[in-house]
């Protein structure tokens, strides 16, 4: 169906075009967007009914709203924004240019203006910034009649009206009532007797990964956000809390793949960006390789005396980088789900030390035999193997203690993910490795 309409538009068949798309899902009708020239973007968008185009504008790239924006007159621009949700406009200011941003608090009443410059100053990656204002507030002393006339009236204009909530006269925040509840309840009951106290919130300045874990621990459709005297300035719904998760994790994904986080996508992002935002790290962590050559350099004549130990070496040194990421991914995925926190410190090391040693207790020998299968040397196969032992127990405790000591020091501990802890396990263990030669088997 969207080929067909691009096909539509192209051959200048607007009106066949316009009855395709008011079939068509505003996501759907959005993603068209993306692969259409900016003179063909402006007269799509004009071409939508108008609550559609609203609709699909949320769900465009930044790139393409901003070309909208431009295209748009200020009257269309106006009739835009009073369509959006709240949320969706904040969103959408926080990626636009200042010009852009200040074109269309221009062209917006004083009052939206003034709640739209009090959202964007809370810092990203809270609850304040990815909450809207839009919801139904209810009094204890409404009857369920009641309740319903002032749903009907403000639903309109409300994001979402599952769940309604209770406050005073202070905007305190009192309780919460799903309109299910509502529903099933006779038209003269009180709301007060009604709604769940004291619900589930969180003030503005909780961090996204806290709003994901509610949402997940409480199957909420929607979470109240409070200020610190708990009174109620808005709410979070679970379609902005999965976008605010998956923004989360995906700047997990790049730090623990040593890079800094891009905002962008990976198509629209240029060449030279992402080799900036990589190239930072890989001069770091190949400067931190240069130690464990200094290591090697160091132990010239134990390799002259058995040059047969080089070749053991990048076994030793991926099967404790391995080791220590196993240990790290657990650790910080624990962390980021509220399953582990930094008082959890000894019971981490306590476990991770028993699994290192259950682990090496079955690598160590498998080397240790195929190493006197192959080479017919004892002492040699007993070097590999305790090393290999000492390795997999170092590499298992610094792979969950630097990812807290991290979130210790308040640092994203991604940072202590697998490139890192391979570079610093990698040269402990050649460390290990050689000191355990000397003495094993007398070098000097």
């Amino acid at each position: 169906m969207m080929n067909k309409a691009l096909e539509l538009i192209r051959a200048q068949k607007f009106h066949d075009a316009r009855a395709v798309m008011e079939e068509m899902n505003p996501v759907d009708i959005a993603g068209m967007f993306e692969e259409m020239s900016p003179e063909e973007t402006v007269m799509l968008f004009r071409l939508l009914p108008k609550e559609t185009a609203a609709e699909a504008f949320a769900y465009m790239s930044p790139e393409v709203q901003e070309q909208v924006i431009s295209a748009l007159t200020d009257v269309e621009l106006r009739g835009v924004l009073d369509s959006q949700f709240m949320d969706d406009t904040v969103d959408m200011l926080e990626e636009m240019p200042a010009s852009v941003v200040k074109r269309v608090l221009k062209v917006t009443d004083p009052d939206t203006r003034h709640l739209l410059n009090r959202l964007l100053q809370y810092e990203d990656g809270t609850a304040g910034s990815i909450m809207t204002t839009e919801y139904v507030g209810l009094k204890k002393s409404m009857t369920v009649r009641q309740a319903f006339d002032r749903i009907k009236k403000e639903a309109v204009d409300k994001e979402t009206v599952y769940t309604c909530y209770v406050m005073d006269d202070g905007r305190l925040l009192e309780g919460a009532v799903a309109v299910r509840e509502l529903l099933l309840a006779e038209e003269g009951a009180k709301i007060g007797d009604l709604m769940t106290e004291n619900p589930i919130c969180v003030e503005t300045t909780a961090s996204d990964e806290e709003v994901g874990r509610l949402f997940q621990k409480y199957d909420m459709l929607a979470l109240p956000v409070v200020d610190k005297e708990r009174r109620l300035v808005g709410i979070i719904t679970v379609d902005d809390a999965v976008d605010a998760i998956q923004e989360a994790n995906t700047e997990d994904f790049e730090k623990m793949a040593a890079m800094e986080p891009s905002e962008t996508p990976y198509l629209k992002t240029s060449v030279f960006v992402h080799a900036r935002k990589r190239v930072v790290w890989l001069l770091f962590l190949m400067i931190s390789g240069i130690l464990t050559g200094q290591i090697i350099s160091h132990y010239e004549d134990a390799f002259a005396a058995i040059p047969l130990l080089v070749s053991f070496i990048p076994m030793l040194m991926d099967t404790g980088g391995n080791c220590g990421s196993q240990s790290s991914t657990l650790v910080i995925r624990g962390m980021a789900l509220g399953e582990v926190s930094t008082r959890d410190i000894l019971k981490v090391i306590w476990k991770e030390a028993r699994v290192s040693l259950l682990v090496g207790a079955v690598l160590a020998p498998v080397n240790f035999f195929w190493i006197f299968l192959r080479y017919q040397s004892a002492p040699v196969g007993l070097t590999v193997a305790l090393s290999m032992y000492a390795t997999v127990f170092l590499s298992k405790l610094m792979g969950c203690l630097l990812p807290m000591a991290a979130k210790r020091c308040r640092l994203d501990p991604a940072i202590m993910a697998s490139p890192l802890i391979t570079t610093v396990v990698d040269a402990c263990s050649i460390f290990i490795y050689f000191n355990i030669a000397l003495w094993i088997l007398h070098l000097s």
